[in-house]
């Protein structure tokens, strides 16, 4: 009997063997497929496409307070509204925009379908500032000036509007797009020497740095035609640089509306509300192969918080007869509800990034004003742009970006042992302690401005050069720069790193709608305060035209205020956030043995894998 058995054992043994090594050359050829593609080679097209189109943007929009107000005879408080309102769609299109990528156009088309947008966007406004017969006559005294007409706004506003509409199809989509190229898993993130957000967001300062050098001169000494068409030709450049790596890219298939998704889970919980879940979270839903689409990196685990919804992902006797194919509206994975549960995480540290773009969300316009009317000569002959005082801003990004990743990392690591130096919460709540010195700077340099004002007998005279230097200004403007090197760059990664893979544009997208909403707060804002603190009064905070009898000081105050209370939300929110639990696979020793990094700081464990191998669960968790 053992004789007439032995070669069946060696049969099937044979068989498990066969099955296992075919197994393994199908994951190495996908793993040699997915080297084909992507990588850094695919980086000069990618960051080309961004650069031209950061460099457009910024040189279209930078100085468009001084093109509304001086060409189109806008007043202040309307132009720095009318700016933001569009900023504020700019900034909320890029939802729409990840939600179609994510569901089913996919990032690579988005981008192209937005950038072609954009561009026709950027040559409307062109043709409007090129042709004389779409503006107003000039008024270079800023007194009794005749506003441009409604058909002349309408073309201005249909410019505004495509530009935005474009930029919903780009924002979200060209970092993560160009995140996806490499492996962002942490692992390999830890063993890298470099942050790519770190040098995304200096490559970007670049960009930025050019145009207000540049473009913005041109616009203020030679002419806004050309000033206009520059960023217009850059933005087509973007596109063809753009088109021409596609051979190269590593393109991540879309799987499916995530908002689908987790209305699911939702449904499903709410269907189970009377339901109890099992002590043991082993015994919820788990399927890898309907998972799969949606977790290459990894499928996410059970996590301890917001127990409730754990109810979609209970088998009942009726899930039973449908495991492997269920109904998704009454079942959902476990993964599938950790999705819904990352997204819920993070949204009260998204949240308070609304307030910080709301305190800040005019003092661009205003601070250009301001800038206008001081002394900003280099030379005799030379006098700098207002709008290019933001390169100061830039300069420090740029600086501090180098700073951060060669000097401060390394120092904090032998502290913290963390790879990164600091937690990218950590990291955003440095950044909110710094904006809120660089809007007291604001107040307290606004009341010096005045002095000297009153000093001379300018207050009267809003056209007067008042004999103070513009680098009064400079200490702002660096502290608005290092905060953001702590703050947008930290954002950025804590958004692209806790959301779900497949929800990578999307939380790429919220990024932008933070600042969406924060322009429409900050627009009602700044219309309440002109219209209460006395509009057409000498007391009004934001007056029209004349900003020397103004109260801008009270404004700056307000909004630090607005800032400390922020703060104090950030820290207890970044207090009692957990980072996502997630399952990483990795290679290990060529044997396709799996090791599953567990990012939580509650448990160590060891699990069986099914028979299919060791499974090793490490605790890797970080601190807030």
């Amino acid at each position: 009997m053992e004789n007439r058995m032995e070669p069946e054992e060696k049969l099937a043994e044979n068989g498990e063997g066969e099955k296992h090594e075919l197994e393994n050359n199908n994951f190495k050829k996908k793993k040699r497929r997915r080297r084909e593609v992507g990588g850094i080679k695919t980086m000069p097209f990618i960051l080309a496409n961004e650069i031209c189109d950061r460099f457009a943007s910024t040189g279209s929009h930078a100085n468009m307070i001084s093109y509304l107000t001086n060409q189109l005879n806008m007043p202040l408080v309307k132009a720095s509204n009318t700016l933001t309102n569009f900023g504020g769609t700019a900034s909320f299109t890029p939802l729409i925009g990840a939600l179609i990528a994510d569901s089913f156009a996919g990032r690579f088309w988005t981008i192209i379908v937005g950038s072609i947008i954009y561009e026709l966007g950027l040559v409307s406004i062109t043709i409007s500032a090129t042709l004389p017969q779409l503006r107003p006559p000039p008024c270079p005294t800023q007194e009794n000036c005749k506003e441009a007409s409604s058909n002349q706004l309408w073309i201005l506003y249909l410019s505004l509007l495509l530009s935005s509409l474009g930029s919903g199809g780009i924002r979200p989509c060209v970092v993560t797009f160009a995140a996806d190229q490499f492996d962002m898993s942490k692992s390999k993130v830890e063993t890298r020497k470099w942050n790519f957000f770190n040098w995304y967001y200096f490559c970007m300062g670049m960009a930025s740095l050019t145009a207000l050098t540049v473009v913005v001169y041109i616009q203020d000494n030679v002419g806004w035609g050309l000033g206009l068409g520059i960023p217009t030709i850059a933005m087509a450049i973007s596109v063809v640089a753009f088109v021409s790596g596609s051979p190269l890219y590593r393109r991540v298939k879309p799987m499916g509306s995530p908002l689908v998704r987790l209305a699911q889970v939702i449904v499903a919980a709410v269907k189970k509300r009377k339901e109890v879940a099992p002590e043991d979270p082993a015994m919820l839903y788990e399927n890898r192969e309907l998972d799969a689409g949606i977790s290459s990196n990894g499928r996410l685990l059970h996590s301890g918080q917001y127990k409730w919804f754990d109810r979609a992902a209970i088998v009942t006797e009726k899930d039973e007869k449908d495991k492997n194919s269920p109904n998704l509206w009454r079942l959902a994975t476990v993964h599938r509800v950790e999705e819904l549960k990352c997204i819920i995480r993070m949204l009260p540290i998204w949240a308070a990034g609304i307030l910080l773009v709301t305190s800040h969300s005019h003092q661009h316009s205003f601070v250009i004003v301001q800038a206008r009317s001081m002394d900003r000569h280099l030379s005799p002959s030379f006098q700098i742009p207002p709008a290019s005082l933001s390169i100061f801003s830039i300069l420090t990004v740029l600086i501090g970006l180098v700073l951060y990743d060669r000097l401060f990392v390394p120092f904090a690591r032998r502290f913290t042992k963390n790879p990164a130096g600091i937690t990218c919460l950590q990291r955003m709540g440095v950044g909110f302690a710094v904006n809120i010195l660089a809007t007291i700077v604001s107040a307290l340099v606004e009341i010096k401005r005045k002095q000297v004002a009153a000093h001379h007998g300018l207050l009267d005279k809003p056209t007067a050069v008042i004999p103070i230097s513009v680098f009064w200004l400079l200490p702002q403007f660096c502290l608005h720069g290092a905060a953001e090197v702590f703050m947008s760059v930290g954002h950025l990664e804590f958004l692209y790193d806790q959301s779900p893979e497949s929800m990578r544009s999307t939380a790429a997208a919220l990024y932008w709608t933070a600042i969406s909403i924060g322009n429409y707060i900050g627009t009602l804002m700044v219309s309440l305060i002109h219209e209460y603190t006395g509009k057409g009064k000498k007391g009004n905070w934001l007056p029209d035209r004349n900003l020397n009898r103004g109260r801008l000081e009270n404004y700056y105050w307000l909004v630090s205020g607005i800032q400390v209370l922020n703060l104090v939300y950030y820290v207890i929110c970044a207090w009692f956030y957990r980072y996502k639990p997630l399952e990483e696979v990795s290679e290990s020793n060529g044997e396709g043995d799996v090791e599953l990094a567990k990012e939580s700081t509650k448990e160590n464990a060891l699990k069986d894998a099914n028979g299919n191998g060791e499974v090793v669960v490490v605790t890797k968790g970080e601190t807030n």
